[in-house]
């Protein structure tokens, strides 16, 4: 439930979204951006576009004595980030108007860095102080149909919590303009995707390289119970639960069980090393394409870890099944 000070808190902001900061979607205007930094050296601050999850920088501008400033035409309102590594995540900056005033902490982007100017912004600020876990994703949207954090907020961080229905309803509740932009646009792509690889469909079958080059087919790998295993080196959930599934893997894999681990990794490197690191003695196989992977998008995954367990025959038994949840089903399908 969302506390009714929160409420009004976005109600309000709302209110100021809709007195003249709410940009068509798509529109690109003139900004300046302008700020400190508590790094007074002689580096760089650069302006990143927010695109599938992932930063790409557009532009930057000199640090000189502890400010920068940059002047650009870019799309309103949208999803951008600063930083001063471009290796780094950046500080997230929902720019809806065109003089935005940073102050950028490289100390903590998140929790030390502010900006003035942008009410979408501010909206965003309040969302994070809640506890997002209970918070529900349809009053938010209700209170803040017209802003991008909303459409952003749906997009990036209920998605992939959610059933292509739930999905769909939340998707209703924004506003016409909103029902265009690229969020909208990627939201009823992944509706149609989860239908295909809800329980009870055939999983669809694709072919990666397993590290050593060699391609694997998933379908070769029917006749037992397999699980579906999305997951990252650099992911620290996945790494966690990673002895959950070694452990179930050696208590099942002589009944009937296997795994098959599909890595979102974009260093070769990394992803070897994470899987001698953790053990994982089962089938591997990854395009590097962080993100872009192609059988996360053939699955619909928004978040990892992710899995869901094939029968012997290649059909979707259940998803997402962690800790205790994965040996109950095991034990329930090929016995103690």
């Amino acid at each position: 439930m969302i506390k009714m000070k929160s409420f009004f808190k976005w109600s309000l902001l709302t209110l100021l979204l809709q007195g003249g900061f709410s940009f068509a979607q798509g529109k690109i205007s003139p900004v300046h951006i302008s700020g400190k930094t508590a790094d007074a050296g002689s580096g760089y601050v650069y302006l990143q576009r927010f695109e599938n999850k992932m930063f790409f920088t557009i532009d930057s501008a000199k640090i000189q004595d502890g400010s920068f400033s940059i002047s650009t035409k870019i799309e309103l309102p949208e999803l951008y980030g600063l930083t001063l590594n471009k290796s780094q995540s950046p500080y997230f900056l929902f720019i809806d108007s065109e003089n935005i005033r940073v102050n950028l902490n490289p100390e903590s982007y998140y929790s030390k860095s502010t900006a003035e100017g942008s009410p979408a912004q501010d909206l965003f600020t309040a969302y994070n102080r809640q506890d997002n876990e209970t918070m529900k994703i349809d009053s938010f949207i209700t209170a803040n149909p017209k802003s991008i954090v909303s459409a952003y907020v749906l997009y990036r961080n209920f998605a992939y919590r959610l059933s292509p229905d739930e999905i769909a309803r939340n998707l209703s509740l924004l506003d016409p303009a909103l029902q265009r932009s690229r969020y909208a646009d990627a939201l009823r792509e992944l509706i149609t995707v989860l239908r295909t690889v809800e329980p009870g469909k055939k999983a669809p079958d694709f072919t990666l390289n397993d590290p050593e080059g060699r391609p694997v087919k998933l379908s070769d790998h029917r006749g037992k119970y397999l699980l579906l295993d999305f997951w990252a080196s650099w992911c620290g959930p996945c790494r966690r639960e990673n002895p959950n599934v070694v452990k179930a893997w050696q208590k099942y894999k002589d009944k009937g069980f296997d795994v098959f681990g599909v890595s979102l990794d974009r260093k070769k490197e990394n992803w070897v090393k994470a899987i001698k690191d953790d053990h994982l003695t089962w089938t591997h196989v990854s395009d590097l394409q962080f993100w872009n992977s192609a059988a996360a998008k053939l699955y619909g995954v928004r978040a990892i870890p992710s899995n869901l367990l094939l029968s012997p025959d290649g059909t979707i038994v259940a998803k997402n099944l962690r800790e205790e949840e994965l040996h109950k089903k095991l034990e329930e399908l090929l016995g103690k």
